[in-house]
């Protein structure tokens, strides 16, 4: 009998250590070795067009950009470029991502100037001999592709002139409603307002050189790929994403902003 006591009291004693060391380890885990996990982290997803990255001709895309400014950068259509690098949804672009912005084929320019130096002189195209001679109040420098008479786009009192550090253009006041105008002959390759800090937005596209964009309008009179004449109404003037009514008028030289008032005639 105290052989049978003593053999239970054994058995209760183990039972009780038993539950002691799974409540001491109550809430741990054994550490997982996930190789999977691991593996995925170290492998970087390669992003399209990397192979084509610091190639004359490839722009590598950079948080907060859009095709529309990318384009206006470039001298290029937004549209263009979706179509250049096949984009199934010109609004979904990458961070990192390498994007074609000139042209495919033999007739494409071998270089664009990319400097964002400071200065007022446009550089010259890479067919036409470089001049440090500046360009004429008034008219457009020599050694351009075509030779364009770009009218004022709008009658008012000139509020802010170029800088290219601070205003890529001319603002110039008005009021509501007022006209705005084609400054040259040229083709809509933009037309809405989903450029930040431009409102309503015209851009047009004169030739493989030159870009003309038209900011802050009230009301868009015109569609992407209409053909546009120079001095036809394109759009009314107002005060989208602005703190007063005027138009922001920009000259952009293979993308590069110019000022507009060396280029504009004097009427």
């Amino acid at each position: 009998m105290r052989m049978f006591r003593s053999g239970m009291w054994g058995v209760l004693a183990l039972v009780a250590a038993l539950v002691l060391s799974a409540c001491s380890n109550k809430g741990r885990l054994a550490p997982v070795d996930d190789h999977s996990v691991s593996a995925t982290r170290g492998a970087a997803r390669v992003l399209p067009g990397s192979e084509n990255a610091g190639k004359p001709g490839y722009y590598t895309v950079k948080p907060g950009d859009t095709l529309i400014r990318i384009g206006m950068d470039h001298g290029q259509s937004g549209r263009d470029i979706a179509r250049w690098n096949k984009l199934e949804n010109p609004n979904l672009i990458e961070t990192g991502q390498v994007l074609r912005v000139l042209p495919p084929g033999p007739d494409a320019p071998v270089t664009k100037p990319t400097s964002s130096a400071s200065g007022t002189n446009a550089p010259p195209m890479p067919s036409a001999p470089a001049t440090p001679t500046p360009p004429a109040a008034n008219a457009a420098p020599a050694g351009a592709e075509d030779t364009i008479s770009f009218q004022w786009p709008a009658r008012g009192n000139l509020i802010s002139g170029f800088d290219e550090s601070k205003n890529k253009g001319l603002d110039i006041g008005g009021k509501v409603g007022d006209p705005v105008m084609a400054a040259a002959d040229g083709r809509v390759v933009y037309a809405g307002a989903g450029l930040r800090g431009y409102g309503n937005l015209i851009i047009l596209k004169h030739n493989n050189t030159y870009l003309t964009a038209y900011a802050h309008n009230q009301t868009l009179l015109v569609k992407e790929d209409q053909v546009i004449k120079r001095g036809q109404k394109i759009a009314e003037m107002g005060n989208s994403d602005a703190d007063q009514v005027k138009l922001h008028f920009e000259i952009r030289r293979q993308g590069k902003p110019v000022d507009p008032a060396k280029y504009l005639s004097a009427n």
